[in-house]
Parts: C-alpha cells; structure tokens; sequence
C-alpha cells in the first residue's frame, strides 16, 4: 500500500487523538478548571455535536475545493483548535477550542477517505479505506492512554499543545507529499439527506446512534468509573486505556473478516450481545486491574466490530454509498455527543456505577431496532443510489 495512504492514516490519527483524549484528560480538566467530572465529560459533547452538524455541511460547501488544499486546511483547523485548547484558561475557552478542532476533524476524515480511494485501483480501494480509519483506531488504542499517562505531567494543556503540534507536523507532510487532486461536483444539501427516507436506512442510522450512546456513555466517563471500582488512579488507569484501545484494534479487524464471512446482519447481532453482557456486568469484572483490563479488552472488541458491519449493510442498501456513508459519521458523532449529555445526567443522578446498566439497556433498544430492520431488509432490495 502507498506511503501516501498511511500519511493519510496519520491525519486521522491527528484528528482521531484530538476527539478520543478528553476522556482521558477528565481528572485532570476537572482539577485544573475547577469544574465537575460532568462538565468536563461535556467537552466530548461540543466536539461530537459539532462534527455531527458541519460534517455533511462541509462536505457541501467545500466538494468543489482541490482535494490537497481541503486536507491541509483541515489539518491547520483541527491545530488551531488543539492550540486554543492548550492555552485555554477557562471552561468556556476550552470549550471553543474543543467546537474548532471538531470543525477540522470533520473536514478531514471524510475528504481523507476520498483522497485514499483515489489514489489506489479499485481491488484496494477497500483496503485504502481501512488504513485510514485504522488511524481513527490507533488514535483510540495510543492517543487516549498517553494522554492519560501525560496528563499527570504536563497537564491538560501539554497534552492538547502535543496533539497541535501532531495536527501540524502532518499537515507539513500532507503540503510536501500529496499530489493536487481536483474536487468533486458538488451535491445539494437536500440531496445528501433524501436517502434517509428509505426506512431501513433511517432505522440503520438509528442503530448507529443508539449503538453508540449505549457504549461512549460508558467510555466517556470510564476513568472515574475504574477509580470507583478498582481504587486505582493515575497511571495504572492509562494502562487499563491502553488494553481498552488495543481491543479496538482487534474488534476493528474482527469486525470486518466477520462480516465478509457471516453477513453485516448476524455480525451486527453477534456484536450488540456481547456489548450488552460486558457493559452490564463491567462492574462485577473490573474491580481489579487484571480483572478491569480484561474486561475493557473484551469490551473494546465488541464495540469496534460494530461499525464494519454497519459500513457494510449501508452499501448493501445504498450501493452508491458516499452520501450515505458521511450520514453514518454524522450519526456516529451524534451519538458521542448525547452520550456526553446522557452518561453527565446519570452521573449526576444515580451516580456513576449506574452508567453500565443503563449503557445495557440502550443495548437492548439497539437489538430491538436489529430485528425491525432484518425484517425490513427482507421485504425491500436495496436502493439504485442513494
């Protein structure tokens, strides 16, 4: 695979870190900032909503723009917006710090992804597309972890500086080692929503977000959650991050051989359940840190086989599957940034060991949408185009 494909891959690394680290910085922002653990988990709220409203609006305004000039301009947003982070002084600031680097993120990863496919002949296209969602991956299974373990050292503040300074040294490399691309025609905003009125993939899009909600409510707020059940903190805490991300790695690559051996609906099945039976039982497993770390593995396997699948049936049903796809990531975003507002309001009710319950139920909800839309898929072929 060309170098140029893992450049790419190292862009969604950047913007990946810079979605993924709050949840690893939260002891840390709450400390400083003087604020609660909720407000702070409030930061992956902003950055999720934003990327969920301007990702499928940028997409519009700038599918005309040189492809080369659209990556790098995304890189220097999401650097800026890490700066303003690194330097922010008060929750409102970092607040905004947090909406600019979401407007890059979500410039970036999908203009990424069109970059790749481009670049290669279409028997790799779909190889091409993996590597640069693997630095989404690598983002969660690195990035997270060693903002954690960094954190407890140079602070918030160091940690967002480091993420700015990756932004920019790629961006560097983008300017100096890809080719021009020239854009795309570009589409009517109302065109990019009209397949939403297919059923089955409005109620796919509902998976994506209840899926998510079910899961990142509980993984935003899993470091106070493991201080809670296990006693531990500081770096041993980074650790358990870090078995975390490398089951995302896992999950990623199992998610897709399974779907191409038993179908993107009995893997979507197969994933939900074991979700549900590791977020529910998350408190009786973690309260040791062997215990904690295989049970944040298994976890994290579960979780990361589910976008494969949901990629897939999204084809499956959408053939033409760019529009459809940059409503997926928008409904992925969505879904992080309720489960901010979700996770924050059970915290602030019930307290935070009630999270994995009801993480499970939403999981449940979620299995309970599998079955409408199996249904449905079995009624209804698949759309022309989307």
């Amino acid at each position: 695979m060309s170098a140029r494909t893992y450049l790419l891959a190292a862009g969604a690394f950047a913007v990946g870190t810079s979605a993924y680290v709050v949840s690893g910085v939260l002891p840390a922002v709450s400390a400083e900032l003087d604020v609660s653990v909720t407000a702070a988990g409030q930061l992956t709220t902003a950055f999720a909503l934003a990327y969920a409203v301007s990702a499928p609006l940028l997409a519009t305004v700038t599918a005309r723009w040189e492809r080369r000039r659209l990556l790098l301009a995304a890189l220097l947003v999401a650097a800026l917006g890490n700066a303003i982070s690194a330097v922010a002084t008060t929750y409102p600031l970092l607040l905004g710090g947090r909406i600019v680097a979401a407007l890059g993120a979500a410039a970036f990863t999908p203009a990424a992804t069109l970059f790749a496919t481009a670049l290669r002949p279409p028997a790799e296209r779909g190889r091409a597309v993996a590597i640069v969602f693997g630095g989404l991956t690598v983002a969660l299974a690195l990035g997270v972890p060693i903002g954690s373990l960094l954190a407890g050292s140079i602070g918030y503040r160091g940690v967002f500086a480091v993420v700015a300074a990756v932004s920019l040294v790629t961006a560097l490399a983008v300017r100096m080692q890809l080719p021009m691309m020239a854009g795309s025609p570009t589409v009517a905003l109302r065109e990019r929503f009209a397949v939403a009125a297919d059923r089955r993939v409005l109620t796919l899009l509902a998976i994506t977000v209840f899926g998510v909600v079910a899961t990142m409510s509980v993984y935003i707020y899993v470091v106070p959650l493991l201080t809670v059940t296990t006693g531990l903190a500081g770096s041993t805490i980074g650790g358990l991050l870090l078995a975390y991300g490398l089951g995302a790695i896992v999950g990623n690559a199992w998610g897709g051989r399974a779907t191409d051996r038993f179908g993107s609906i009995p893997t979507l099945l197969a994933t939900i359940a074991g979700f549900i039976i590791m977020i529910a039982t998350l408190p009786l497993t973690a309260t040791t840190a062997v215990g904690a770390a295989i049970a944040l593995f298994v976890w994290s396997v579960f979780t990361w086989s589910f976008n494969p699948p949901v990629q897939s049936l999204l084809l499956e049903l959408a053939p033409a599957g760019g529009l459809v796809l940059s409503l997926n990531a928008s409904a992925i975003y969505l879904g992080m940034g309720l489960a901010g507002v979700l996770g924050g309001a059970v915290i602030d009710t019930a307290g935070v060991l009630a999270l994995p319950e009801v993480g499970a139920l939403l999981g449940l909800v979620v299995v309970g949408l599998m079955f409408a839309l199996r249904a449905g898929v079995r009624r209804t072929p698949a759309l022309a185009a989307d």
